[in-house]
């Protein structure tokens, strides 16, 4: 009987580790708050350092619900529908019931919002290019698209283990 195992599969497991190492390290470095003071000093936004991941979420997702929210920044949704209201109240962001369910409030950048993210975006892109300074544009670009197709692949496998089967394959208890 033939082996199951594909031949370029065999180092994977190393792979792996590494791949994972790598993500842990990311989030812990994305997590410092040292990061994200830094973030908004060049960026020169006074802003609640729990609130700015919140309102570049809402620029990049919205609209969105706060329990997508929530999950997303791995938060309890309470907290955040408070954090949410925050943003409110500066004129960060506005919530209104949702297109799809009007039971859900979603949350859209303002104007006013939208200016603040572009001036993080710009200050993560000056400091960006002080980390990629040794890189070549060609492993920058690769490195984006690797990581594009990474999180597209998890997306699509997670997207898939939680659909519902369907009616008929369903077995009974």
């Amino acid at each position: 009987m033939p082996s199951s195992n594909n031949v370029q599969n065999t180092h994977i497991g190393v792979d792996l580790r590494a791949i994972h190492a790598a993500m842990l390290e990311i989030v812990s470095l994305m997590n410092r708050p040292q990061g994200d003071d830094a973030l908004l000093g060049e960026a020169g936004v006074k802003l609640d350092r729990a609130l700015f991941p919140l309102l570049v979420g809402i620029e990049r997702l919205g609209p969105i619900g706060v329990v997508d929210l929530a999950d997303r920044a791995g938060r309890d949704y309470t907290t955040v529908s408070r954090q949410v209201a925050k943003l409110e109240d500066l004129g960060l962001v506005h919530r209104s019931a949702g297109a799809q369910d009007k039971r859900v409030r979603e949350a859209v950048v303002t104007d006013a919002g939208k200016a603040v993210t572009d001036k993080i975006d710009a200050a993560r892109e000056r400091l960006g290019l002080s980390v990629f300074s040794s890189w070549e544009p060609g492993e920058i670009a690769d490195l984006a698209r690797l990581m594009t197709k990474f999180v597209a692949t998890i997306n699509a496998t997670e997207a898939s283990a939680t659909s519902p089967v369907p009616e008929r394959t369903r077995r009974n208890p």
